[in-house]
């Protein structure tokens, strides 16, 4: 197995001790493996949609950044059948149905993914 080094300010660090120990991970390290692996699975799972595809995708970002979000979502404006916005405690939570071919939704998903003001993102295929 080979060694990588990771920069994380204070706060991460804090952060990612508490939910090494929430969640039961004997190291760092072995938390960390299964993160990347989650995200390398989500990414593999979307990777592999062909033509038609349909898909939710749940964003959630601060009120002050809805402009950014918003510009790359009327992009995909033609896939986008329903879109249902919220706000809760000064956040923003979209949820997008998407109807489109599986490398427009990929598009749309990596775009939000990074975006900075995005806080999370998920996807559901249908």
């Amino acid at each position: 197995m080979e060694i990588i080094s990771v920069s994380l300010d204070d706060k991460s660090l804090n952060d990612l001790d508490k939910l090494q120990q929430k969640l039961g991970y004997k190291s760092r390290s072995k938390l960390l493996r299964s993160t990347i692996n989650s995200l390398l699975n989500e990414y593999k799972k979307i990777e592999s949609q062909k033509g038609h595809t349909d898909a939710v995708i749940v964003v959630t970002y601060t009120a002050n950044d809805q402009p950014k979000i918003h510009e790359i979502v009327h992009e995909y404006a033609d896939s986008i059948r329903t879109s249902l916005h919220q706000h809760h405690n000064g956040v923003c939570i979209d949820i997008i149905m998407v109807c489109a071919e599986g490398s427009q939704i990929k598009e749309l998903f990596s775009g939000l993914k990074r975006n900075p003001a995005v806080k999370s993102i998920s996807f559901s295929i249908l």
